[in-house]
């Protein structure tokens, strides 16, 4: 019989994610800021985010949103996520994005010790500034964030060749502003996290 390869030693958990709320977890394409009144649609899950969050509850690893839209509208953007996600409503009059103010505080709340292991979600390029301006791991979206910046239905007309098109743009500008990962969508996150976790044992910092 051949012998099992040899599993990696254990890597370590993460701290904490954050996510932004509109073109990450919900909000596909970052639609809703140009919109006086937002629908129920902007508030659709995006794919494989309610997914994403289970994992990382069963998992104990906190989570948190953060969005520098008005209050009323995060509120009809977050009304669809579980109500354990805590939300950090940062002004975007004081320190705003790039700055890395926002995302101290979202660790603020969530109790986090340390930047160690701290990971950051968006498919906004100002709010992954600001996460790689905190010391944070960043990991961008690249279909559904603002970049692409299509409604679900605009994406699913499009062509296989016009979306890789888009996605690559997309692709180039995230990795241009130094992010660690870039994924499609929510629903390849699971796979990124644990790469960043078996990079962190090699002992890559972000």
């Amino acid at each position: 019989m051949p012998q099992a390869e040899a599993l990696p030693l254990s890597a370590p958990n993460l701290t904490a994610v954050l996510f932004g709320l509109s073109g990450c977890l919900v909000d596909f394409g970052a639609r809703a800021r140009h919109h006086a009144s937002p629908g129920t649609e902007h508030a659709d899950a995006t794919p494989g985010a309610l997914d994403s969050l289970h994992s990382l509850q069963r998992q104990l690893i906190p989570c948190a949103w953060l969005d520098d839209l008005p209050p009323a509208l995060t509120q009809v953007l977050a009304s669809g996520l579980p109500g354990w996600i805590k939300p950090s409503q940062h002004s975007a009059t004081h320190n705003p994005w790039p700055a890395p103010n926002a995302c101290w505080q979202a660790l603020m709340t969530l109790n986090v010790d340390r930047l160690d292991g701290c990971v950051l979600v968006s498919g906004e390029p100002r709010l992954l500034q600001s996460g790689l301006n905190a010391g944070l791991w960043t990991i961008g979206l690249a279909s559904c964030g603002s970049l692409c910046g299509l409604a679900p239905n605009e994406w699913q007309a499009l062509s296989q060749k016009e979306r890789e098109q888009l996605r690559g743009k997309a692709t180039v500008q995230l990795f241009g502003l130094g992010v660690h990962s870039v994924i499609d969508h929510l629903g390849e996150l699971d796979t990124c996290l644990a790469d960043i976790s078996l990079r962190r044992l090699k002992g890559e910092k972000p």
